[in-house]
This record gives C-alpha cells, structure tokens and sequence, in this order.
C-alpha cells in the first residue's frame, strides 16, 4: 500500500401559470382526506353521504369522520374520474417539491423524491432517524461517535477481524473535496453457508451531487489486484438495493484471505471529480 495514504481503523413563473396552479391546487384540495390531510386517491370510497375517506384511513375507522355515519363500501366512481385528470402536489411540497403529478404517477416520484427525508445512511435497520441533508452529519457525529472520519480523497479503509462470524458490518467516513463520504463493507451469510463481501461508497448528499464523483476500491496484496470503480450511491437511494443487484464491489471469502493480514483486511479508496 502506498505510504502516502491515510490509515484508519473501521469502527418564477408568468401569471398565466400561477393561476393554473391555484386552480389546480384548489381542484386538488377537494380531495384532501379529514383524517390524515393527504389526498384521497382512487379507489375512492364514500359514506352514505358522500362523505370522503383515503382507503389507509377506513380501515382505521368505525363511522365517518365528517358526519359520524357508517361508511359501508361506496365507490365513488365520478370522482374517480375526476382525479384522472387532476394534477396532485407531492407530498414532499412543503419541504420544496414543486412537481404536479397524476394520482398513476405520484408514489413512484415520492418514493424517490429528493426533497423527502433522509434516513440515517448507516447499515442495518437498528437507526429509524430521518431528517434533512443538512442534519445527517450532525446526527452521525451525536449518534454513531464510534464511526472514524479521515481526511483526503486517498485514504486506506481498514476493516478488522473479517473472520467474525455471521453478519457483520464495517463503517467508515472519508471527507475530501468540501464533501463527505460513507464507505461500507457488510459481510453475509448465504443460506448454503456461502459468504459474501460487498463494498461500496456513498455520498452524503443528493443524487445530482453523487453525479459529480467517482470512486474506486482497490485490493493489493502478493502480486494480485482487484479493482472496483463506480459513481458513489447517494444517501437517498442507499446501499440495500446495490448490494442486492451486486452492484459494488463483491468477493467471497476465499478472495478476502488473499488479500487479508491476519484476519484484517485493507482497501484502498480513492475519490475524485469528474
């Protein structure tokens, strides 16, 4: 490993439009469930008099919120129709979205939003704190002291004792270029007793900004190189899904001697610009 790297250990719109968009703001608050004060999509359902509920409410009532009668199982079809033409804010406005979409299109955009919260970027489910970008390094630094932050943008991720049994997780922070950075390397356990290693990168940060990156992880050790390079994961996507698709670096134990010294085993990381 080059002696120059740091080592750590892992622990405005016209007039025009601004009326289009009060009409279609007014139109969509027709919609706007009593209970939970989002919208009422379809399939819509009714009380006997005419009353609207979202169907994540009903369930979760005994009688009408408005007027206190039995709901029953009433479709209200015209207004179904309606809302095939409505252009509904998502959800995520008031944190600064400003995209109108069809009821058919608006769980997949807020899904992957940039303007909804973040959730803590550290493995496993055991964090359930979310909030803006401009908290998530306050949070990490308060919450998870025992992660290690080093400077540069040419650093050495040491991740200890790789022998461990079952699954285990190595978490890492890298800060270079104004920027900070996330690296993970989490260890699995196959049913068939297969073990896998995945390493990946992500940045703290949007999407957009991710664009503007690269990262590679690189294994040396007795004449062998593996090399991994990709455009680092933005918080906001998170690493389960590049781990599932095996898009990070993978390797497997027998991989993972190869390049371990006694039982820790070091990867080179390195981020630029692009």
């Amino acid at each position: 490993m080059s002696s120059s790297k740091r080592r750590g250990i892992s622990s405005g719109s016209s007039g025009g439009a601004s009326s289009s968009n009060s009409n279609t703001t007014d139109l969509a608050s027709l919609f706007e469930c009593p209970v939970c004060f989002d919208y009422v999509l379809p399939p819509i359902l009714q009380c006997q008099s005419g009353h609207l509920v979202c169907s994540s409410c009903k369930p979760k009532l005994t009688c009408c919120p408005t007027c206190r009668g039995p709901l029953g199982n009433i479709r209200n079809l015209a207004m179904e129709k309606v809302a095939s033409t409505v252009m509904f804010p998502c959800k995520y406005s008031t944190t600064g979205c400003g995209v109108s979409l069809l009821h058919t299109e608006k769980a997949e955009h807020e899904e992957g939003c940039e303007f909804r919260p973040y959730s803590c970027p550290c493995p496993g489910a055991s964090c359930k704190w979310q909030g803006s970008l401009e908290q998530v390094m306050p949070h990490l630094m308060m919450s998870h002291k025992s992660i290690t932050t080093l400077q540069g943008e040419d650093i050495v991720f040491l991740a200890t004792d790789i022998n461990l049994p079952g699954a285990v997780d190595w978490v890492m922070m890298q800060s270079c270029f104004n920027h900070h950075f996330m690296l993970v390397l989490e260890k699995q356990e196959k049913f068939d007793g297969h073990t896998q290693f995945f390493a990946i990168v992500q940045l703290i940060g949007s999407r957009k900004q991710a664009e503007s990156f690269a990262y590679r992880l690189e294994l040396n050790g007795q004449r062998r190189r593996l090399t991994w390079e990709a455009t680092p994961r933005s918080i906001h996507e998170g690493v389960a899904s590049a781990i599932m698709n095996s898009d990070c670096m993978v390797f497997d134990t027998s991989i993972a001697q190869l390049f371990a010294d006694n039982g820790n085993l070091g990867i080179n990381v390195t981020i630029s610009m692009v």
